[in-house]
């Protein structure tokens, strides 16, 4: 495995974990673009001109495409990994490839996919293929390819964890095929009513075998249901996850 510090035009891109990830390493695609089956989280960045396009029936924007609207950096890295992935064609070109890109053995877990997602079986199956050749790390992922997961759904690695994530065009198969699942929640309280914990640290998305909710986080479109609802979190003191302990101070604030 290649240490995090080399620089080489052929590896993958890595980043290290944010306050929410804390030392989780993460491999990331372009929000949208890399999405087939994103629908009321679509949002994706024009790569020429750097601004946010929502799909016909986005409801919450994608938070990892604000990031990319943000920060340009952030946008060219997801954009080159999608590049040097889709010039391959087999699973094992690719599974070779992430595994030359891997920043590390010492890390107990790998997100894949902070932003983007499984883009076709191949990729997917690559992503398999290498949790197989790494039993001792764990291989953790938020998706809505779900045509892919069904499809190998007698192979997946016990190293290897998915979470259906709603909101995307399949999401009948997750009942149908009783997958554990993530979704959005407006308030803690809807998370309540839904009977789902939230989770606030992926231990849910690595760990867990239940499914739990996911508070709204990123910039939402002006005037929509989703934008109402970060501004009245944002009164409870909920900052996100772009700061470090901005839940922690969002529980001390309510528990005052």
């Amino acid at each position: 495995m290649t240490p995090m510090n080399v620089v080489n035009q052929d590896l993958l891109k890595f980043s290290k974990g944010n306050a929410k990830l804390k030392g989780i390493p993460s491999l990331s695609l372009p929000a949208g673009h890399a999405c087939p089956f994103a629908d009321k989280c679509f949002a994706k960045v024009n790569y020429a001109t750097g601004k946010i396009e929502d799909g016909p029936d986005t409801e919450f924007r994608c938070f990892s495409a604000t990031q990319e609207n943000i920060f340009p950096a952030t946008r060219a890295q997801r954009k080159f990994n999608f590049d040097l992935l889709r010039k391959l064609k087999t699973k094992e070109e690719m599974a070779a490839l992430i595994n030359r890109s891997l920043p590390g053995s010492n890390y107990r877990a790998i997100r894949i996919h902070v932003a983007g997602d499984f883009f076709n079986q191949v990729y997917f199956d690559a992503w398999m293929l290498v949790a197989q050749q790494n039993p001792d790390q764990i291989y953790y992922a938020y998706t809505k390819s779900l045509q892919y997961w069904i499809n190998r759904l007698d192979q997946i690695p016990a190293n290897f964890r998915l979470t259906a994530s709603k909101g995307g065009k399949l999401d009948h198969m997750i009942e149908l095929h009783n997958l554990k699942y993530a979704q959005v929640v407006y308030s803690e309280q809807e998370a309540k009513d839904l009977d789902l914990e939230i989770d606030h640290d992926d231990s849910h998305a690595f760990s867990g075998t239940k499914s739990f909710g996911l508070l709204i986080h990123g910039t939402q479109k002006a005037g929509s249901k989703a934008s109402k609802a970060k501004q009245d979190l944002a009164k409870s003191g909920w900052t996100g996850y772009a700061k470090p302990g901005g839940y922690n101070m969002h529980k001390k604030k309510n528990a005052a």
